[in-house]
């Protein structure tokens, strides 16, 4: 295994290992906080062991103990975003391979980065506060102090007190609930998560929330206002994890279910083991945005199970993910779908590299992270640049069946650990070692650590582009008495992805006359479409034709949800 060391965490990684987390929160809603107390079982790597650091960041550490004593402790200077090293002193010397249980009592701060807090107003019921937490990339260290790195893996398990009017859950399997002892006004639930998973995993959410079974494995859960609208757009999960089942092998979380957020979820999804966060704007009432939950449901194996040594790595997690969630659209589709998916992938990596510059290294595909916030470094590159790369060696190495077979072995041989970019390749040339003439011919300093475009553009099936292409054009020569030329029948032709391209298309060329806009809604309706995806670029195209009535429907859209994908410049992609 490569010697640790993460760029964007303080804690002790050569010297010892968490392999347990025992947590304990108070859910304060008045004060914005969680009271807490946890307590890790650290494993310890090497001899004469008196000492570790943790990561934090704005914590309020009251007490630490080692094996029940007390311990010393002092908080470091605080990094701009990284945080301060919290400093733990044993009352005694361990050696390597002894374990330690270490203890502390504290507190989060109202600003914890990691949290969300919620007014009942931000809500879809209006009555109760909710929270939600948020900590990929390192914003655990705002909610646990912890080795706050994905190069860690450990297990959890939690009891947590919440207003008895209110349910919690957590990324891990559901274990119970019962009265608070000490407050009968509340009741605590437990947790617990069998299957080690770094700390940028470990999720929570408190709200007024409901579930409906949508499979033998599956929950989904929502207010009740949205629960039966998110039982009917997931009803095809069960069908979904089968799929990659078959692809990526047996899926080890035991439970799979889905939490639909309230609107202000800054992500698509978060692929929190056992419980997957959506944003309710994959609510399209149409079952069309099913790769939202394929993406989640592929992170099952690529990311949770196996899991990038540190964020200069986030590609071996997103690629792999983005490859896996277009195999279950081949699978339960056609591989026309996944043909499709690449070339509006590509398409979006030319965005995001525009938007950053392609002389900006953070476009490299293994970015060096020295003193880079990972908030900032977040894009679609590790994504797409990731997936055009497997895809291309996918052709070289002889098609999606072999390529497939590469992916599967590749999580057998990596699961419940975490892995780097070199033993990724190290791994791939051992698994083709009858290629490795085709292999070494790649330019991999091109694809790893060159800014920019890949080197190689990958040859996609262009027959689904094809119409979304005519019927742009269609639009775009139409003159003013063609217009009539014009029906509903046009998009009626194009499923959901497609029709989504085409307005993409429409908005790369130069502004539609409002008379051609008017009537691309009379005749197709798309004020009324409720898919997001269709609706955020349908009223760009409105607003740069000048449309003054599409200015309201473009604020409502603006402020009635807070995903980052609609409300910011196209660079981030969750």
């Amino acid at each position: 295994m490569t010697p640790v060391s993460d760029p964007s965490s303080f804690s002790s990684l050569s010297k010892c290992a968490t392999k347990h987390l025992n947590l304990i929160y108070h859910v304060d809603f008045d004060r914005h906080v969680l009271k807490g107390k946890v307590a890790l079982t650290v494993e310890v790597l090497e001899d004469k062991f008196s000492s570790l650091t943790l990561d934090s960041k704005d914590l309020k550490i009251f007490k630490v103990s080692a094996n029940g004593q007390a311990a010393q402790f002092a908080l470091g200077t605080k990094h701009k975003f990284k945080g301060s090293p919290l400093e733990i002193t044993l009352p005694f010397e361990l050696s390597r391979g002894q374990h330690v249980i270490v203890e502390i009592e504290y507190e989060t701060s109202p600003s914890a980065t990691a949290l969300q807090w919620l007014t009942p107003k931000q809500t879809a019921g209006k009555k109760h506060p909710y929270l939600f937490s948020q900590c990929q990339a390192t914003h655990c260290r705002t909610m646990v102090p912890c080795q706050d790195t994905p190069s860690v893996k450990h297990t959890y398990y939690a009891q947590v007190s919440v207003p008895r009017e209110l349910v919690a859950l957590m990324s891990a399997l559901r274990d119970g609930q019962e009265p608070d002892p000490s407050d009968s006004s509340r009741v605590i639930y437990r947790f617990r998560q069998p299957v080690s998973m770094p700390s940028y995993l470990i999720a929570i959410v408190v709200g007024a929330l409901e579930s409906r079974e949508i499979g033998p494995r599956s929950r989904v859960w929502s207010e009740k206002e949205c629960v039966d609208e998110a039982a009917f757009e997931f009803s095809e999960t069960e069908t979904m994890l089968k799929t990659a089942e078959s692809l990526a092998g047996p899926y080890v979380w035991g439970q799979y279910d889905v939490l639909v957020l309230p609107p202000s979820f800054p992500y698509g999804g978060m692929e929190n083991p056992c419980l997957t966060f959506v944003t309710p704007t994959v609510l399209a009432g149409d079952r069309s945005l099913a790769g939202v939950i394929a993406h989640e449901i592929s992170h099952s194996w690529t990311g949770n199970l196996v899991t990038n040594r540190t964020w200069e790595h986030f590609w071996l997690n997103e690629g792999h993910t983005v490859y896996i969630e277009r195999m279950i659209a081949r699978c339960m589709e056609s591989e026309q779908l996944r043909q499709f998916k690449g070339i509006g992938g590509w398409k979006e990596l030319q965005e995001s590299v525009k938007q950053f510059g392609a002389n900006n290294v953070l476009t490299n595909l293994v970015p060096n992270l020295h003193e880079v916030d990972t908030d900032e470094a977040f894009s679609l590159v590790p994504y797409e640049k990731g997936f055009a790369l497997l895809y291309h060696l996918e052709e070289l190495m002889g098609g999606p069946e072999v390529f497939m077979g590469f992916v599967k072995s590749y999580i057998q041989l990596f699961a419940y650990g975490s892995v780097t970019t070199e033993e990724w390749k190290n791994y791939l040339f051992t698994y083709f070692k009858d290629k490795v003439d085709i292999l070494n011919k790649v330019d991999w300093n091109g694809w790893m650590h060159t800014p920019g475009m890949p080197p190689v553009k990958p040859q996609y099936d262009t027959t689904m582009a094809d119409a979304c292409t005519a019927l742009c054009q269609r639009w775009v020569k139409a003159k003013e008495e063609y217009l009539a030329s014009f029906t509903e029948a046009d998009v009626k032709k194009l499923n959901s992805p497609q029709l989504i391209e085409f307005m993409a298309l429409l908005l790369q060329e130069e502004p539609l006359p409002l008379s051609h806009v008017k009537k691309m809604q009379e005749v197709y309706q798309l004020n009324s479409v409720k898919n997001a995806e269709v609706r955020f670029r349908w009223l760009r195209i409105c607003v740069k034709a000048h449309w003054e009535e599409a200015v309201p429907l473009a604020l409502k859209m603006a402020t009635e949800q807070g995903r980052m994908k609609f409300t910011l410049p196209p660079l981030h992609i969750k």
